[in-house]
């Protein structure tokens, strides 16, 4: 019998309320001064697909409602639990409060290989950074860990969007299992 695409209702996706309620992976996705709204938009899609606990949009980031962010986000702007907030490094302080690991997705001098990182069940923040200038020096000074994407091309880094939907994945696949 031959390949055939599944249908829709055939995936069993939730409902967004079923979504809201549902078990979450103990994963936090800051965006630093992210500015398209079209990667806003990607990345709250790609939380929605992972069932990432939340997204906190920082600086200049763009927030919903917005056309251009439910363009990408196709309503995941409704389903992911997401909050504004000002002030990246006094977000980046008050997680770390609450008991957060903070992992820069960041080339730094002490970047782990993502391959070769593994989430665990320790609730972690995941920052991602601004298009052309990546995550802030502040914040690469607060945090726990930077991770890389390992690139064997020429260009030096990833659309953030993309970036964030590899990322996500690995993490999500090497921590604990959740019932959704």
């Amino acid at each position: 019998m031959p390949m055939r695409k599944r249908k829709l209702e055939e995936l069993g996706r939730l409902s967004t309320e079923a979504y809201k309620a549902a078990a979450k992976h103990p994963i936090t996705v800051v965006l630093d001064n992210v500015r398209s709204m079209h990667n806003v938009g990607s990345i709250l899609r790609t939380a929605d697909a992972f069932c990432i606990e939340k997204v906190y949009l920082c600086g200049i980031t763009p927030t919903p409602p917005h056309r251009e962010i439910r363009k990408t986000a196709i309503g995941a702007e409704e389903s992911v639990d997401w909050e504004a907030a000002a002030d990246v490094d006094l977000l980046i302080a008050s997680l770390k409060r609450s008991g957060y690991r903070i992992a820069c997705i960041e080339q730094t001098d002490k970047s782990i290989p993502l391959h070769t990182f593994e989430a665990g069940t320790a609730p972690l923040a995941v920052v991602f950074g601004h298009e052309v200038e990546g995550v802030s020096e502040a914040v690469v000074a607060m945090a726990d860990l930077a991770l890389e994407i390992p690139q064997f091309g020429t260009k030096h880094s990833l659309n953030v969007s993309v970036a964030a939907g590899i990322v996500l994945h690995h993490l999500v696949l090497s921590g604990k299992e959740i019932d959704v």
